[in-house]
């Protein structure tokens, strides 16, 4: 199958060929049976590695494993079928446990289901308004620091199982968490430390001898046996396991582990609540989970679009990023009435598809359903895998994530300002959480950018004596006519004119008016200008004309033109001429102004004053090519 680009702008599509994108294009180019075969493999590939991340990362946030199944299953296939990435894999990931495990704690399965529904309709409505594009705008710094404060915190979070720590609870600041966690020092298990550290070695060295299985599915068997050795041989050191850890009631009898059953339809509401309390729904607690709901659909779509922009550079195919956006927010919505957690784009296992041969959103499909058959058949298996070899699995991810040496690169290389929104953005994400991260980070960058920006626009004068006599433009040298000189300023203005530049922009003007008789006002190198560009040139022109001096606009671009023209500008009544370049400028203020010995002759000089004595010129001199 070609793995051809898809869509066109994303402005040009209609809402109602958003759902299924993805899929409708591959079905649209053929799809086969090889095609179906290479996403069948792929699928049950990425499924393997799947299963027990999900469990891992929901045990991370706090709630019981096949919380973290359900979503793998419910959101992974929800998101394939309606998505706009060919090769994108949704499900639980390890960035959100930083958000969800503050919502468990404090609001109890409940509130982290609700949430989840709120943050997909955020998501639904960000997709509708066509607002994917926008992710990339998010600068490089921000994300590479609070990813890497991110895994910073989840590598924290994995100490307790990977000491065995027997901890009271489990604080929410990341400071005192360290402190929760030294205080219990002495309750730190021998034999959960080397069920962790087998584990975490085996998936460090097998991918370097055996490629065609994945890690997990080999060095999780070996840590649950190396568990049941222990506690066998030491009763006294057992390992907890997740049969140990979790237990659920199906129909009055008490499951231990993850239960043998599919995803089943509930109201997230009925769920327990902090503490295993009932749940209180009502406006109070919906306001209380709304800023938990906006961060999981800001990191939900964050991770989502940049796992499929990875996809695509993988797999040289091109997301629809609003698609994906409502996919997202659909299968959040759906996924909490099913027992699942919120989801979002996970980039290993999208890589992992991708490198396993997947073709198109059935392979994603495919990895739902291996899930769902492991959970149906392998459920008592599942919960002799010990919580040690899941809590090292998760500091795996958490190493890779940090991308510690890309992140030490930047600090290197990148200029000081991006080096200072990185070292904030991970500062933040470690002590407060990803939001204030990503709010701070953009601002602070935004502010950065305005004044690159505003050092970027560049403002020159071109003297209007005898010492210089020409000037440059984009088509060659334009000298200035004798008759001119003392009497005609050149303002050059390179760069976008905007709130960052204007006023520095045209701040020269001020104290030229009264020295020449006309100002020629070049914009040939000002590509855009904004409302405050606007009012600055219209404050330098009001000015000019107090001071008896005529203003030429010339080489205004399409953008500022149009503006300008919407503005009124040009009917104003001050003295302004527009020009298509400078050539017709200086040929203007030639003709306006006229031999200076001709002018001196007019009676007291007030012709020289309006511009050529005619009434008319002292109002508006006009003189607009076509756009």
């Amino acid at each position: 199958m070609a793995r051809t680009r898809y869509t066109a702008e994303t402005s040009s599509i209609r809402v109602k060929d958003l759902p299924a994108a993805a899929l409708r294009a591959v079905l649209r180019e053929g799809y086969g049976r090889a095609d179906f075969k290479a996403d069948l493999l792929a699928g049950v590939v990425v499924g393997i590695v799947a299963l027990p991340l999900a469990m891992a990362l929901a045990i991370g946030v706090g709630v019981a494993p096949q919380h973290g199944l359900y979503t793998v299953i419910v959101a992974g296939a929800l998101v394939a079928a309606l998505g706009g990435s060919r090769t994108q894999v949704t499900g639980p990931t390890a960035a959100f446990i930083v958000i969800l495990a503050p919502i468990y704690a404090k609001f109890g399965l409940a509130g982290l289901l609700i949430s989840g529904v709120m943050g997909g309709v955020v998501l639904i409505i960000m997709g509708l308004a066509r607002l994917g594009q926008f992710i990339e705008f998010i600068p490089h710094p921000v994300t590479t620091g609070f990813t890497a404060g991110i895994a910073t915190v989840i590598a924290t979070l994995q100490i307790k199982d990977v000491l065995g720590l027997q901890l009271g609870h489990s604080p929410d600041n990341f400071f005192d968490r360290l402190a929760t966690m030294w205080q219990a020092r002495g309750t730190a298990s021998l034999a959960e430390l080397a069920v962790a550290a087998v584990t975490f070695a085996l998936l460090r060295l097998l991918p370097r001898w055996i490629k065609r299985v994945p890690a997990p599915l080999i060095a999780l068997p070996i840590a649950a046996l190396l568990a049941a050795a222990i506690g066998h041989f030491a009763p006294g050191h057992a390992v907890a396991t997740i049969a140990s850890r979790f237990h659920a009631t199906v129909g009055g009898q008490v499951i231990a582990g993850v239960p043998p059953l599919p995803p089943l339809p509930m109201l997230p509401w009925n769920a327990p609540g902090p503490g295993g309390a009932p749940f209180v729904l009502n406006f109070a607690a919906l306001q209380a989970l709304m800023s938990g709901a906006l961060a999981v659909a800001m990191l939900g779509g964050i991770e989502s679009l940049l796992s499929a922009v990875i996809a695509d550079g993988m797999a040289g195919t091109r997301h629809d990023p609003d698609a994906e956006l409502l996919a997202l927010g659909i299968a959040n919505v759906v996924t909490p009435f099913m027992g699942g957690i919120p989801a979002t784009g996970a980039i290993a296992r999208t890589a992992t598809n991708i490198r396993s041969g997947a073709r198109s959103p059935i392979a994603a499909i495919v990895h739902a359903v291996v899930v769902l058959v492991a959970v149906l058949v392998l459920a008592p298996l599942i919960g002799y895998l010990p919580m040690a070899g899941l809590a090292a699995l998760l500091l795996l991810v958490a190493w890779n994530m940090s991308e510690v040496k890309h992140f030490w690169h930047i600090m290197q290389v990148a200029p000081r300002s991006d080096v200072l929104v990185l070292a904030v953005c991970y500062g933040l994400t470690v002590v407060f959480d990803m939001m204030v991260a990503v709010s701070v980070g953009v601002g602070l960058a935004a502010l950065l950018f305005m004044r690159r920006m505003a050092e970027i626009t560049q403002a020159r004068l071109t003297n209007y004596d005898t010492a210089e006599s020409s000037s440059v433009s984009g088509s060659g040298i334009h000298r200035i006519p004798d008759l001119l000189r003392g009497r005609v300023a050149i303002y050059e203005i390179a760069g976008p004119l905007f709130f960052g530049a204007a006023q520095r922009a045209m701040s020269r003007l001020s104290g030229v008016g009264g020295r020449v008789a006309a100002v020629i006002i070049r914009l040939d190198s000002v590509p855009v200008m904004d409302a405050t560009g606007l009012v600055a040139l219209e404050s330098a022109i009001a000015q000019l004309s107090k001071n008896g001096c005529v203003a030429i606009l010339s080489g205004l671009q399409a953008q500022p033109r149009a503006l300008l023209d919407r503005a009124g500008l040009p009917q104003r009544p001050w003295r302004l001429l527009i020009r298509p370049d400078l050539a017709s400028a200086i040929a203007a203020a030639e003709e306006l102004l006229g031999p200076p010995a001709a002018r001196g002759a007019d009676a007291g000089g007030g012709a020289a004053t309006d511009a050529g004595g005619d009434e008319s010129a002292s109002k508006t001199a006009v003189d607009l090519p076509p756009v």
